[in-house]
């Protein structure tokens, strides 16, 4: 029994020392040189549709490979392509009941050349009624998978109308949605257009360890590597460079690093997916595209990490997690890390819905304990979305240390002893 014992403490002796040891990977130098490359000056500040995007993507892909990551499913680039499409109408003829409409009082959302549609045509058919959340309710029937003629209520004209003179990004994949603005369903109606379509593509990167005993339960990662890009508009100090050093170069090096540590460490019992995502300054587009890979049931846990690179308000050593009551894995996280001098705190910024806003948040509608860890001060961070986002207003150090939070409190999930609870969706608004 002694012999057992005593072989037992070993076995758990040495596993803690090789953990340790893992963790070694997670150091300043490295996390230092990661950031400073996402947010060099070459990298142009990674504007969604921008040669300077695709330079840093081609960066993270060569680290995944670097780091010896698998790639996702059947593909063989790290990069997830898909893409946007920008639809300008041609030529509208619009008629309900047997009266023309002004062009102003429809909506098309459609990714296609050719729209031609009548009473008879195999669309969907959803009334929006005064008084109904027109936003929600247009989102609906985006994320349908039948094409979809949506009747709204003429009380919404000015929100119509704000739709109208925006240029839309839609999924080339998505159906049709047009919006009409009418008291009732017509009984008859004739909707006639051609489209100019400008396709725009866009890649996430995306790299996997697979799990030895869970393969097909899931734990991403993740992080946005878009910014704004270069502003002749709003020149800062001679400087039109917006770099996004903490927006978000600081969590995508996060997930990197990451990813380094968990290949060294090599015992996750889990899948783990890392992932930069693009477009997310523009709509969350590549957020979006990603989540749509998945059965959300097989997705146990999202650590998604999002400007990490300054002092949270309780200074060094702590973060906050956003929705941190909508699930249990604040509390799993802050117990993995007892003994330790770093705490996780719920998100402060409730008032701006910080746990809705970000990359997060699709895989959290579905359920998802999907959750943004960010030590950002919402209402005082000086450089935000400004081009004095750099390197230089960062903590490394802290950042360094923040990164090894995370990989410590992700223990139990990533080892298969942990599931959070999941997300109630029948209480979102």
């Amino acid at each position: 029994m002694m012999k057992k014992i005593v072989l037992l403490s070993l076995i758990i002796s040495v596993s803690a020392s090789y953990a340790q040891e893992s963790l070694n990977v997670i150091d300043i130098k490295e996390t230092e040189r990661i950031e400073r490359m996402l947010s060099s000056d070459e990298m142009q500040g990674r504007r969604t549709f921008s040669a300077g995007i695709e330079k840093a993507g081609a960066f993270i892909a060569s680290e995944f490979e670097k780091t010896g990551l698998q790639k996702w499913g059947n593909s063989t680039s790290y990069l997830q392509s898909f893409s946007m499409i920008k639809a300008k109408p041609l030529t509208q003829h619009y008629s309900i009941d047997g009266n023309e409409i002004d062009k102003k009082n429809v909506l098309l959302l459609c990714p296609t050349k050719n729209i031609r549609l009548n009473e008879k045509s195999n669309y969907d058919i959803v009334q929006v009624s005064k008084g109904m959340n027109f936003f929600r309710e247009i989102m609906k029937s985006l994320s349908a998978k039948k094409n979809t003629l949506v009747v709204a209520d003429t009380s919404f004209s000015k929100l119509l109308g704000r739709f109208t003179q925006m240029e839309m990004d839609l999924f080339s994949t998505q159906p049709n949605v047009i919006v009409i603005l009418a008291t009732n369903i017509p009984k008859k109606f004739n909707i006639e257009a051609t489209q100019e379509i400008i396709e725009q593509p866009l890649s996430n990167v995306v790299g996997i360890i697979p799990g030895k005993s869970k393969p097909n339960e899931y734990v991403i990662f993740s992080g946005h590597y878009d910014h704004l890009g270069i502003s002749s508009a709003n020149i800062e100090n001679n400087d039109s460079i917006y770099n996004g050093a903490n927006d978000d170069a600081a969590g995508t090096t996060a997930m990197i690093m990451l990813s380094k540590y968990y290949k060294a460490l090599n015992n996750n019992e889990r899948t783990l997916i890392f992932a930069a995502f693009t477009a997310e300054e523009v709509g969350g587009f590549g957020a979006q595209y990603f989540s749509k890979q998945f059965d959300p049931a097989a997705v146990v846990a999202m650590f998604n990490i999002e400007m990490i690179g300054t002092e949270s308000k309780w200074g060094t050593n702590s973060a906050y997690i956003t929705g941190f009551d909508k699930t249990d894995m604040g509390a799993i996280l802050q117990k993995n890390l007892t003994n330790t001098k770093f705490t996780f705190y719920p998100d402060p910024y409730t008032d701006q819905n910080l746990f809705y806003r970000s990359d997060n948040a699709t895989l959290a509608r579905l359920g998802v304990p999907a959750h943004t860890i960010s030590t950002s001060k919402m209402d005082s961070e000086p450089n935000y979305h400004k081009a004095s986002d750099e390197i230089g207003t960062l903590n490394v150090e802290n950042m360094t240390a923040i990164i090894r939070a995370i990989a410590l409190s992700a223990k139990g999930i990533v080892d298969g002893k942990d599931t959070p609870t999941r997300v109630d969706t029948s209480m979102l608004k």
